[in-house]
């Protein structure tokens, strides 16, 4: 028996799919390399996705697979990637990641969550942003955009991003988690924003709960 808050949340995802309808991963990297991907996704810690995507493509002229990166030093990555926070730990989390593909997987990169957890560098949400946007399968990586939006919809309490990511696939479809993980950052970042959303423009202000959201007055 399908449950109220299982029908609330298809709701939502319902009404902000049809806003971003082309909600997709705002990253950019080569499809057909999903090594490319995992660079971008550790890139990505505590930066903007404009902001890598800035930097990503003079890094991939000078490394241009996974072998070029496991043939390098971390010194030598540092360079190019400067401009991001903690840029000292990305290279080398990047470069140990490429040395483990190369010698244990044959440069291919694996398409296993966990085996891709083990990864250095590679937490449990980045394995599931990259198997499902470079390998299509199911996943629901929360990022704090996806968790925010998910509290407030009352979708789930937590602020530990396993437990939302737990809470949001008993709620949603299998087949959707995908779908939901890019309408829901889509979705944070241009209506329900930190600290102060947009609710006047949002396609759920009226079943909402707005959990946590201050209101005025």
């Amino acid at each position: 028996m399908v449950s109220k808050l299982q029908k609330d949340a298809s709701y939502f995802l319902d009404q902000i799919s049809n806003r971003f309808p082309n909600a997709k991963i705002e990253l950019d990297f080569d499809r057909k390399d999903p090594w490319q991907l995992l660079v971008a996704v550790v890139l990505s810690a505590q930066a903007t996705d404009k902001k890598v995507n800035e930097v990503t493509p003079d890094l991939f002229k000078k490394f241009p697979s996974v072998r070029a990166f496991a043939a390098v030093t971390p010194k030598q990555v540092e360079p190019y990637i400067k401009s991001l926070g903690f840029f000292r730990n990305k290279a080398k989390g990047i470069v140990g990641a490429a040395q483990k593909i190369v010698e244990d997987f044959g440069g291919r990169l694996p398409h296993e969550r966990k085996i891709l957890e083990s990864l250095p560098g590679v937490g449990p949400k980045s394995a599931a942003v990259i198997i499902s946007n470079a390998f299509g399968e199911p996943a629901m990586p929360v990022d704090t955009h996806v968790g925010r939006v998910a509290r407030r919809l009352g979708l789930t309490k937590h602020a530990d991003p396993n437990k939302v990511e737990k809470d949001l696939c008993k709620l949603l479809p299998r087949d959707r988690w995908i779908e939901a993980h890019h309408a829901f950052i889509w979705h944070g970042r241009r209506i329900c924003k930190a600290p102060k959303p947009l609710c006047s423009t949002c396609p759920v202000d009226d079943r909402c709960p707005k959990v946590g959201v201050v209101k005025k007055g």
